[in-house]
């Protein structure tokens, strides 16, 4: 039992997360990292009444986690969640192996650029995916499980 499944969503939890990709990869745990929804009380409430009541949901700021594991290691089929490309390269940089990375949505905004339609992407985070990318991560863009994957090295 391990970390099954790493993706970016910017809606965090949803339907198409806890209704598909829960049910693929048989995930028993959510972990959400970001040190912005930790530190946010509200938004965290909210995310927990989210997840199924069989699925345990925790959230932590990337370095948080990294000290949490280093004492407590997962045990449990679990998904790691990212709101941003930058707390998946805070992991890495930290020595976190995250051999694949699912990217659903990115939300776009008037710093965003489109890539694909759903995702959108400022100039640090194309960096920041262009790094991860030629460290070895295999990203790819796919919202549900029924829809084709696109290699994000591809669209970048």
């Amino acid at each position: 039992m391990s970390v099954k499944f790493c993706r970016i969503d910017d809606r965090l939890i949803h339907g198409q997360v806890v209704t598909t990709w829960v049910n693929v990869h048989k995930i028993e745990q959510i972990i959400i990292l970001n040190a912005a929804v930790e530190q946010d009380k509200i938004q965290s409430n909210v995310l927990k009444m989210s997840a199924p009541s069989n699925i345990k949901l925790h959230i932590f700021a990337p370095e948080k986690f990294l000290e949490i594991i280093q004492k407590n290691p997962i045990t449990r089929n679990t998904m790691l969640l990212f709101a941003s490309p930058f707390d998946v390269e805070k992991l890495v940089d930290a020595g976190y192996s995250i051999p694949k990375l699912n990217v659903g949505g990115m939300r776009g905004n008037a710093d965003r650029a489109q890539v694909t339609r759903a995702v959108f992407l400022t100039p640090e985070e194309r960096k920041t995916f262009e790094k991860l990318i030629a460290g070895g991560m295999d990203v790819e863009i796919q919202m549900v499980p029924s829809d084709a994957a696109v290699k994000m090295r591809e669209v970048l």
